[in-house]
């Protein structure tokens, strides 16, 4: 049976509490009460995302976590969506660099039918894994990255971004949608291998959250879980680590059709789960986060440069996070009067640090965003899981509020002082063309390398 021990309340936890428990075959639950709504939330994330892929291979956790809604042993076809949908339920799995979640929000009295789909699926899926469901989801994924990245102005912008400030051969050089080259060349023992390696209940965290009895609930995991092999052949994730600075500004122009101007930076930030990732989640919060932030007010409010101004964190474990500045031109302004404006906040920002009023408004802020994260089952649910596989810890969740509350202003100066900097950021600067101008290019392109490959691009 399953060994467990109960959490009380902890301090700056809003009074929130989690079970943690592990079965023998080395699966993590977690449980947290919540009597409010008759709803219970159940959420399972695997230790594996895009850095955990080799070259050649990308998109692989991606294109798997569509493979997982397409049937398993005992689930046919399209049946996980139709029986959590037909019970009342919603469901999705989403990847990113470090992990794979999928998740299920039923009514109370379905859990058991979201926790047997899960087990279904975790410990058979090989059983229904063809070349059919292959073909299927290789075909959606391709067309989601047209949608969402390839045809959509902007849409390639965290991927190239990503590809600066992350070397060559970084783990998180590339994102999780992969190349179209790369979803080509996967084959269907390419997925069989992934499911075996990283798809093992020791390679997982199962929160249960909302209006469950624990008893009751630890029960259906055991009788569903309990009998899924463990796995001990993953290998470790490659190392992701990089000295604090760049070292120098890395810069592409971007020619492309959009509706306007854009200067985009990543810059180089802590790795998350630390204080100092903390201190520059409240700098950025200060400087572009929403519509009382120092970039927006300088550039959309004053100058009227801009109609559009972020500065929002990427919080990474297994690399430095990334501080993602994202800016919008107003008509004809050009790109070097935004990034100047830009590097004249930021070093004032630097020299002086933020304000008692600021400081206050930035941590408020991120309180609201922790409140509005555990404020719902689904939520909570992510929360316990994310803190569970990344830190060891899932109850790390219910105080990271009082973490960031703890940050002091000195702090928060002394981050942006470090780190945000020319020399510390991978700049994209989109410059807009017209649809006549992309085909006279590349006509003119064709002409002159005389290739049939870029005359048929053209078309």
């Amino acid at each position: 049976m399953p060994m467990g021990h109960t959490a009380t309340a902890q301090a700056g936890s809003g009074g929130l509490t989690a079970t943690e428990h592990r079965l023998a075959n080395g699966l993590r639950v977690v449980l947290s009460e919540d009597h409010l709504t008759p709803v219970a939330a159940v959420c399972l994330w695997y230790d594996v995302g895009s850095r955990h892929e080799v070259k050649g291979r990308t998109g692989l956790a991606h294109l798997f976590e569509h493979l997982m809604f397409q049937g398993s042993a005992q689930v046919k076809g399209n049946g996980h969506f139709e029986l959590v949908q037909g019970a009342g339920g919603s469901l999705n799995g989403t990847t990113s660099f470090e992990r794979t979640n999928y998740f299920e929000t039923m009514p109370a009295h379905q859990l058991e039918l979201a926790l047997w789909l899960e087990a279904d699926r975790m410990g058979s899926l090989l059983a229904a894994l063809d070349e059919e469901s292959m073909e299927n989801q290789r075909d959606v994924v391709k067309n989601e990255r047209r949608q969402r990245y390839d045809n959509v102005p902007y849409g390639t912008a965290f991927e190239k971004l990503t590809a600066l400030a992350y070397p060559e051969g970084h783990p998180y050089h590339h994102t999780p949608i992969g190349s179209m080259a790369d979803l080509d060349a996967a084959t269907l023992e390419d997925a069989r291998q992934f499911f075996r390696t990283y798809y093992a209940p020791n390679n997982a965290v199962l929160s249960v959250v909302g209006d469950i009895d624990p008893e009751q609930t630890l029960a259906w995991i055991e009788k569903y879980f309990g009998s899924i092999p463990a796995h001990d052949g993953k290998p470790e994730p490659r190392d992701g680590s990089l000295p604090d600075v760049i070292g120098k500004e890395l810069r592409e122009v971007v020619e492309e059709e959009v509706p306007a101007r854009a200067l985009m930076a990543a810059y180089r930030l802590p790795h998350d789960g630390t204080r100092e990732c903390d201190a520059a989640d409240l700098a950025l919060t200060v400087l572009g986060g929403g519509e009382s932030s120092r970039l927006y007010n300088r550039l959309v409010r004053r100058d009227r440069t801009a109609v559009a101004a972020g500065f929002g964190l990427l919080r990474l474990a297994g690399a430095p996070s990334l501080g993602w500045l994202d800016v919008k031109t107003s008509g004809d302004v050009e790109v070097p009067v935004i990034e100047a404006a830009v590097d004249e906040e930021l070093a004032r920002f630097a020299e002086h640090g933020p304000t008692p009023e600021e400081m206050e408004r930035a941590q408020a802020q991120l309180e609201r965003e922790w409140l509005d994260r555990l404020g719902t089952v689904a939520g909570r649910a992510d929360e316990l899981c994310r803190y569970a596989v990344l830190f060891g810890d899932p109850q790390l969740a219910l105080t990271a509020v009082q973490r960031v509350l703890d940050v002091t202003a000195e702090e928060v100066q002394e981050v942006a002082k470090a780190r945000l900097r020319p020399d510390n950021r991978a700049v994209l600067v989109y410059e807009p063309v017209t649809a006549e101008d992309s085909a006279e290019g590349a006509e003119e392109a064709a002409a002159l390398a005389g290739s049939d490959e870029i005359e048929e691009a053209a078309k």
